[in-house]
């Protein structure tokens, strides 16, 4: 039979799923630190912070680390479509191609999915910062911190239709409290209102737009123009939720933990899978982790 060759049975394939995975817009880089990992798993020891500056006096004052940490496995990830090769003798107008794009698409953009998951499950049991809470608590608590809150509400006529008003409202309460917050020795931590993102869903998208880029509101200049980035998560479907993330810390809210990278596999017309069944196979496979970076970059706001 012979078979009409619409792209899928050249080595070019594998370039243009790559070309279409590196141009699809994500925002995981962002929002999580990468660390290369080379075991199943690492472990992260979240020592505090380090000592603040002192005046030298008799000599150097070395300060104890302390010992919080835990451990984040990697995970197998795969996505696989099957082509039937009648498909592939009958594709004119390159479907089948089409369908490897989105499949790149869906490749490139997983991470963020799995960062929205930890997102909504921030303030659920098991979903757990370094510190032993859930990442959004008002119990956060590391050696002379005192008590901490990333889990806040504010007040909204309609909670699942806030006002820009109302955002803007909120967006300074969760700023203040991020700004707030303290180290293991009590010290106030050196956090500003730079890179600073608010993930929302898209139904609060454009009223967070309107509430951070208006530069006028209620007839009073806004004071919070241009201070935060809005990112739109299509998996955040809580209208009355989002949440405020720090992006310019040495460690993000999140980890992305690399363990192997996306790679591109067929299995085609010279496959044993392709002679017993005409089926031809395209999937991608990766070996990753999204976990929990620093709490005190993250601020859950819930309008009640």
């Amino acid at each position: 039979m012979a078979v009409i060759n619409t792209g899928l049975l050249t080595k070019g394939l594998r370039s243009e799923f790559f070309d279409r995975f590196r141009s699809t817009p994500t925002h995981f880089g962002e929002l999580a630190t990468r660390i290369p990992s080379t075991s199943d798993s690492e472990t992260y020891s979240w020592l505090g912070t380090v000592p603040k500056m002192r005046e030298w006096g008799t000599g150097r004052l070395a300060k104890g680390l302390r010992t919080e940490s835990y451990s984040v496995g990697n995970l197998k990830y795969e996505s696989t479509i099957e082509v039937d090769r009648d498909e592939i003798a009958d594709d004119q107008t390159g479907q089948i191609r089409v369908r490897v794009g989105e499949l790149a698409q869906r490749a490139a953009t997983h991470k963020d999915y799995l960062i929205a998951q930890l997102l909504i499950s921030g303030a659920t049991a098991g979903y757990n910062s370094y510190d032993g809470v859930t990442f959004f608590n008002d119990a956060h608590v590391s050696g002379s911190s005192g008590a901490q809150d990333n889990d806040v509400t504010s007040g909204a006529v309609d909670a699942n239709n806030a006002t820009v008003t109302e955002f803007k409202t909120a967006l300074k309460q969760a700023i203040s409290s991020m700004m707030s917050f303290k180290d293991d020795q009590g010290e106030p931590l050196p956090i500003g209102a730079t890179g600073l993102v608010c993930a929302v869903p898209p139904t609060m998208f454009f009223t967070a737009l309107e509430a951070i880029n208006a530069s006028v509101i209620d007839n009073t200049t806004n004071t919070l123009s241009g201070a935060a980035k809005v990112v739109s998560m299509p998996w955040l479907t809580t209208a009355s939720t989002w949440y405020l993330l720090k992006t310019d810390g040495v460690v993000r809210p999140f980890i992305f933990q690399d363990r192997e990278a996306i790679e591109f596999s067929a299995l085609a017309d010279d496959s044993e899978e392709a002679f017993k069944r005409e089926k031809f196979l395209y999937g991608v496979r990766a070996r990753y982790r999204l976990a929990y970076g620093y709490w005190q970059f993250g601020v859950r706001t819930v309008f009640v």
